[in-house]
């Protein structure tokens, strides 16, 4: 099966084929992953909060994002990795985002980065890419911009705010972004803006007229049972099936039944 590549997903979106991105932070279930025929796996800055506990994306480290994308990338043969950059890492200056964007694909071997912002950081994504750094566009809700936004909420929803993103989606276009991210956006304006653009749109809560989907790997699977949202379909429910595993590893081990002869060693 051959390798995703940047120019793959233009086609498939020629091709009125759909993309399937899932987020990823660990070599074993980039394995599983990249085996299920997953296109994009996105090292979300989501693992600050998944795996590190935190309650939004902002504390999210450049050391962090390089670990988990390291490890990712070492699982993955077939897939596009892409690298989230997190908060101050690229809004600073162009040069410091051609600095810590370049250190991503140079030190952790990911294939693209994904930045946040429309109109206002179009000018450093066009740094990037000419440089020879393939960028992931991401508009609506945007995470690292939680607070200045009022919180969580769907974005575009009356008409000067559908004006602006279907701005900032032309602006990521046209700066040589390979795609772009729709979060929590009104399904009908998903819809104006995919079609609008030649580029593929992946949607989260965005509807299903999008180029393709992503979800939270964590939230998709049921493991993260705390987590609740409209758009989110969970196809497992495998946060019960870890309790019940660990509550039987504990009585076994607390009745003496494991381990086993079948489990030990002899001479």
């Amino acid at each position: 099966m051959a390798s995703i590549t940047t120019r793959t997903l233009l086609e498939m979106k020629e091709k009125g084929e759909r993309i399937v991105a899932l987020t990823c932070y660990d070599a074993l279930f980039a394995r599983l992953l990249d085996a299920a025929g997953i296109d994009i796996l996105l090292v979300g800055d989501s693992l600050n909060q998944v795996l590190a506990g935190a309650s939004s994306t902002l504390s999210a480290t450049l050391e962090q994002m390089f670990y988990h994308t390291t490890m990712v990338r070492r699982g993955t043969e077939r897939a596009l990795v892409v690298c989230d950059m997190p908060f101050l890492t690229y809004q600073i200056s162009p040069e410091d985002a051609l600095r810590n964007c370049g250190r991503a694909l140079k030190e952790t071997g990911c294939h693209a980065v994904k930045i946040e912002g429309g109109q206002a950081i179009a000018p450093t994504v066009r740094r990037l890419v000419d440089v020879g750094i393939p960028v992931m566009g991401h508009v609506g809700l945007t995470p690292q911009s939680v607070h200045a936004l009022g919180g969580y909420r769907v974005q575009g929803r009356d008409e000067a705010e559908a004006g602006r993103l279907r701005a900032d989606a032309t602006a990521l276009q046209d700066a040589g972004a390979f795609g772009v991210v729709l979060e929590l956006v009104p399904a009908p304006l998903a819809s104006q803006i995919t079609k609008a653009l030649t580029i593929p749109t992946i949607g989260i809560g965005a509807g299903p007229a999008c180029d393709g989907q992503v979800l939270v790997l964590h939230d998709m699977l049921g493991l993260n049972d705390q987590f609740s949202a409209k758009f989110v379909k969970k196809y497992a429910a495998l946060a019960e099936d870890v309790r019940e595993a660990a509550r039987v590893f504990a009585a076994e081990v607390r009745e003496g039944r494991y381990p086993g002869p079948e489990h030990s060693f002899g001479k």
